[in-house]
């Protein structure tokens, strides 16, 4: 399993286009990205970045999938770390949007983030007018009835009994999904949103890191959940999406943090997200 998250505490929080006095506006040719694709919440942002057709007017830096300072820094960023934040807790990590007038970050909380380049810049609607408690309630579910019970279901210190009700829970979350999917073709309905985003990499993660994790009968029952899975493979097909499916950097900056053990589920793969990705046959 991976270590906690680096943006539990320490984030950096300006916003784009929220308040006058910060002097941040949303204009072109003036932020960039700085993402690692092997990240899951870089990859969001990734994603959301190409649905929107950013890449002429806010570029984005990749970095490596292995941090190179420290367990999640990158020595890359320690410059507009140290020009933002004097003494910054934490290490230099992404994402990170910065502000190239300045040299100096505007933001490294990936939720707003988002939430800024779907609002204030040009581009399919993302986040629709009145959708924003929806998309907070996918946010949710996707961390506690996928995510987190995922990591618990394979932990090697938990109990059977502990084993199982997190794998309950995961099943009851990744059923409600296949409930909605079996009447519309994106979570909110007819059209992809961040909800879509949020979902589509929350399902990367389940498939490429915590699958390791889990017996292969878990692994069974969760792959059993058709629906949700044909949804995945479809929108990996999409040119937004699958471009930056990085599975080799996924893998290694896994095994790199990873605290536990290897289960018999490592062996069976749920979708061939490379075949998807190089295919890129999309149909929305």
């Amino acid at each position: 399993m991976s270590a906690s998250s680096p943006f539990s505490a320490g984030a950096l929080r300006g916003r784009i286009g929220h308040d006058a006095r910060s002097g941040y506006y949303p204009v072109p040719h003036r932020y960039r990205l700085h993402l690692t694709l092997a990240c899951p919440h870089c990859l969001q942002i990734a994603v959301t970045h190409s649905l929107l057709g950013l890449d002429d007017i806010l570029p984005v830096t990749l970095l490596p999938a292995l941090p190179d300072d420290g367990d999640d820094g990158y020595l890359a960023l320690r410059p507009l770390y140290e020009a933002t934040s004097h003494q910054h807790p934490g290490p230099a990590a992404a994402p990170v949007l910065s502000d190239d007038w300045s040299g100096r970050i505007v933001s490294t909380d990936p939720a707003e983030i988002l939430l800024d380049l779907a609002g204030r810049f040009p581009g399919p609607d993302l986040h629709p007018r009145g959708a924003g408690p929806a998309i907070a309630a996918v946010r949710q579910l996707c961390e506690l009835s996928i995510n987190t019970p995922a990591q618990r279901a394979g932990q090697a210190d938990a109990t059977p009994a502990e084993r199982a009700g997190a794998l309950e829970v995961l099943l009851d979350g990744l059923a409600a999904i296949e409930r909605r999917l079996d009447f519309q073709p994106y979570l909110l309905g007819e059209e992809l949103t961040l909800a879509d985003v949020e979902l589509w990499v929350t399902l990367v993660r389940l498939d490429t890191v915590h699958r390791w994790h889990l017996d292969a009968a878990a692994v069974q029952d969760i792959a059993g959940h058709s629906q949700v899975w044909a949804y995945a493979g479809r929108l990996a097909g999409h040119p937004a999406f699958g471009r930056h499916l990085d599975l080799d950097g996924i893998a290694r900056r896994h095994h790199r943090r990873c605290l536990g053990q290897e289960a018999a589920g490592a062996a069976i793969q749920i979708v061939d997200w490379a075949e998807h990705a190089q295919r890129r046959v999309y149909s929305g």
